[in-house]
């Protein structure tokens, strides 16, 4: 009965210096990359103001001035969406 005690002892103490298993798991890390953004190049229109000569009438420049910003603001418009589609 003794040595079957010492023997059980001996076994446990055996199985308690064992490390558990490594648990094998699979850890999904997001890192930012980055990503060279290409979009086409906006080329900018031919301004309305360009073509005005010295001789033409205040209305005429005016008109063209008021084309010429209708003009950059949807070139700054087009400008922005490409700098947003790289966002």
């Amino acid at each position: 009965m003794r040595f079957g005690l010492i023997m059980a002892v001996a076994l446990l103490a055996g199985c308690a210096g064992q490390a558990p298993p490594a648990e094998v798991r699979t850890v999904r890390v997001e890192v930012p990359v980055q990503v060279p953004c290409r979009v086409k190049k906006i080329a900018p229109p031919a301004w309305a103001a360009d073509r005005l000569r010295r001789s033409d009438s205040l209305e005429v420049k005016v008109r063209a001035l008021l084309a010429e910003r209708l003009q950059r603001q949807g070139y700054v418009g087009q400008l922005a969406a490409a700098v947003e589609a790289c966002q």
